[in-house]
């Protein structure tokens, strides 16, 4: 888990210590992350051997979901294909920008993709 990855993805515009913090690490602000995890259930349920489904936990995907959710006031998380075609509509209508409420509807579904994936 990179500082400058979690930095830049935790990154809260406007407030003097993360943009000191940011600058001072060489850092940039991250405004949307697009993350497929690794696929450890179907891994499993395919037969795979023991140390196959083990590679296939996904250890810092998770993370950036959760780190975007956390911050999702400034930073959007796509977890699925399916999401693409609404927030390329919205980027495209918004000078490539996307709106609080999109943001928040994509991190409710980051937070129930990280749930399910942890169950």
């Amino acid at each position: 888990l990179h500082p400058l990855v979690h930095g830049g993805i935790l990154y809260v515009r406007g407030n003097a210590q993360h943009e000191a913090d940011l600058e001072a690490n060489g850092g940039k602000p991250i405004d949307m992350i697009v993350l497929n995890l690794y696929p450890f259930e179907a891994t499993v349920a395919s037969g795979a051997a023991f140390d196959h489904c083990i590679e296939n936990i996904d250890i810092g995907g998770p993370s950036m979901l959760r780190s975007a959710s956390k911050n999702h006031k400034y930073v959007g998380i796509v977890t699925s294909p399916s999401q693409y075609d609404e927030i390329v509509a919205e980027m495209d209508s918004k000078g490539g920008a996307t709106t609080l409420a999109l943001r928040r509807r994509l991190a409710a579904r980051a937070f129930a993709t990280s749930a399910a994936y942890d169950s």
